[in-house]
């Protein structure tokens, strides 16, 4: 019987471990890359109260399109991540449009702002547009 109860015992430390080093190993794979950190510092950087509140709320902020006055939600990401909003902040159209090479998510999304909020038509010239 008390090898029997070794056994268990070190079976569950053993489980104990491996639940330890999986967890270890999960917030390590989970950690943002030192770009993706500084991409989302810049970006915060950029964003005004209001967008910076509902970055930190929601994981998306709200621009104002220059030319039409259109609201448009860009939500964390690398592509396909904008929506047009009616009056009534519901989701009408989606729009995809990147920079050519490949950055990370928050200058993505920084350089998504700025287009609409600089030169909203040139910018949906040449996005993608999706429902």
């Amino acid at each position: 019987m008390t090898l029997l109860h070794d056994a268990n015992g070190q079976l569950r430390r053993l489980q104990a471990t491996c639940l330890q080093l999986a967890r270890a190993f999960r917030e390590w794979y989970l950690r943002p890359s030192a770009s993706e950190q500084r991409g989302i510092k810049l970006l915060r950087e950029w964003l005004s109260q209001a967008q910076l509140a509902q970055f930190d709320a929601n994981n998306y902020f709200e621009v104002i399109g220059c030319h039409t006055g259109k609201r448009y939600r860009i939500c964390h990401g690398n592509g396909a991540n904008i929506v047009e909003l009616d009056d009534h902040a519901r989701p009408t159209t989606g729009w995809c449009f990147v920079p050519g090479e490949h950055l990370v998510a928050g200058d993505v999304m920084l350089a998504q702002k700025i287009a609409l909020e600089t030169d909203e038509r040139g910018a949906l010239e040449k996005a993608n547009r999706f429902m």
